[in-house]
């Protein structure tokens, strides 16, 4: 399970739209063609009709414009990642040395701003990696972080969620003045981001243990409303992919022990910049995004991922013996493991108001480097997925899928701008470095222009 609220602008908009076959069907069948803003490896590209182009059908069902792309991508290839600069060392000057990074943000100038979770600071860098400021410390005074978790920026702030502290703390980037919006203690943290929308509001996750909700603050602080996380389709059980195990204790109680069954679908979300939900169940290619009038939704014909014998049995072994160290008799008690793996596994919204969508990859075997032969847990051997995303504009409109390139890292929720992205980077002796990645062509797809 994942993020918050998304939306997009009203309608679905097409650029150099042109008929791509005729007869009746239940959806009208378009070709969508790229953004002059966008360019290809070898010039701009056009925006006149291109028989190369995706292949787009829109229905309209009610309040709901469905937007499916069948073939075909603007870019029309696949996108990479190429470094540039980045932060942090093994050794050297202590500004450098990440312990452990929780959050990223970026302002319009691309300085950026790092929360380390382990040091219980804020690091400011400019746009070329130089160390500008720290900015907190530990502590429960004014300017100080208990769990810091989710960073943002806003109003020429910096605004940090720590949830322990009951508040989010300030700190104005010309002058570095501390402030801090109090809000009610919250039972459970919620680990999700810091959200801010288009009209500075900011989203502040709280939790229960029956409820994700998020305060809704004005861009001074002042408290607007309180909305729940987004439910879950009807009929969807969250809890039906639980593999569970317990046993009574000597003194009367119970103890037990969990576990998930492998590649079942989910029910993900986020927040939009445009202050909606952005949802979706990955038992199919389907993601809505929430808008003031109505639902824009999101498909994509997509070829399902197989899950090998190997690979299933890679995941599925170690849940067993976990379980049967805990309960000699116990027995798999739930779904088996798909032989496919759904279409997507998180989603995320760009500070553009673009949509990614983590996909489901193939894995492959590869040496655990980490194998302990005394640990009953650890396998000589471990699969990897590579990380993919789609990209979509947040009319629908189909852009292209995105390779995250060796040592890209999810330890942190990446800051995804229009050309460029930044990300926690896994080195060697595992080093964790923030890096700013250009957002570049393969053959034939795009060269996206920087701003």
């Amino acid at each position: 399970m994942n993020d918050l609220r998304a939306g997009g602008p009203n309608g679905f908009q097409a650029v150099g739209l042109r008929s791509c076959e005729g007869g009746v069907a239940p959806f009208v069948r378009a070709c969508l063609f790229a953004l002059a803003s966008l360019h290809l490896a070898c010039g701009e590209v056009s925006d006149s009709p291109d028989a190369t182009g995706p292949v787009v059908e829109t229905e309209t069902i009610g309040d709901t414009t469905v937007v499916r792309t069948v073939s075909g991508s603007v870019w029309k290839g696949t996108a990479t990642l190429v470094p540039e600069v980045a932060v942090g060392e093994l050794d050297g000057p202590e500004e450098y040395l990440f312990g452990s990074v929780r959050a990223i943000t970026v302002d319009d100038d691309h300085n950026f701003y790092i929360l380390d979770g382990q040091a219980g600071n804020v690091r400011v860098f400019d746009s070329s990696g130089s160390h500008v400021r720290t900015l907190g410390r530990e502590g429960e005074g004014p300017g100080e972080f208990k769990v810091p978790i989710g960073i943002a920026i806003s109003d020429g702030r910096v605004l940090v969620r720590d949830p322990a502290n009951a508040r989010v703390q300030l700190f104005h980037l010309e002058t570095w003045e501390a402030e801090e919006w109090r809000y009610g203690p919250s039972i459970v943290y919620m680990n999700s981001p810091l959200y801010t929308d288009d009209q500075g509001r900011i989203y502040v996750g709280t939790a229960t243990f029956d409820e994700n909700r998020f305060i809704v603050m004005g861009p001074d602080g002042t408290h607007l409303d309180t909305i729940p996380a987004p439910d879950s389709p009807p009929g969807f059980d969250d809890g039906a992919c639980s593999l569970r195990s317990e046993r009574e204790t000597a003194d009367g109680g119970w103890i037990s022990v969990g576990a998930t069954v492998p590649f079942c679908p989910d029910w993900e979300w986020t927040l939009h910049p445009t202050g909606h939900f952005l949802s979706g169940l990955s038992t199919a290619y389907r993601i809505d995004l929430e808008q003031d009038s109505g639902v824009l939704r999101i498909e994509r014909n997509y070829t399902p991922v197989a899950v090998s014998d190997e690979e299933r049995n890679h995941h599925r072994q170690p849940i067993v013996d976990r379980m049967r160290r805990f309960d000699a008799e116990w027995s798999w008690d739930g779904p088996g493991i798909p032989d496919h793996k759904p279409p997507f596994r998180s989603l995320r919204a760009g500070t553009d108001g673009r949509i990614w969508v983590r996909l489901w990859t193939e894995g492959r075997r590869v040496p655990n480097e980490n194998h302990d032969p005394s640990d009953p847990e650890s396998a000589p051997y471990t699969w990897v997925e590579p990380i993919r995303y789609d990209v979509f504009e947040a009319d629908g409109t189909y852009l292209g899928a995105v390779e995250m390139p060796d040592g890209f890292s999810l330890a942190a929720p990446p800051v995804f701008g229009r050309s460029f992205v930044w990300a926690v980077e896994r080195g060697d002796l595992d080093v964790q470095r923030v890096r700013r990645y250009r957002i570049a062509s393969t053959a034939g797809g795009p060269r996206v222009p920087k701003p």
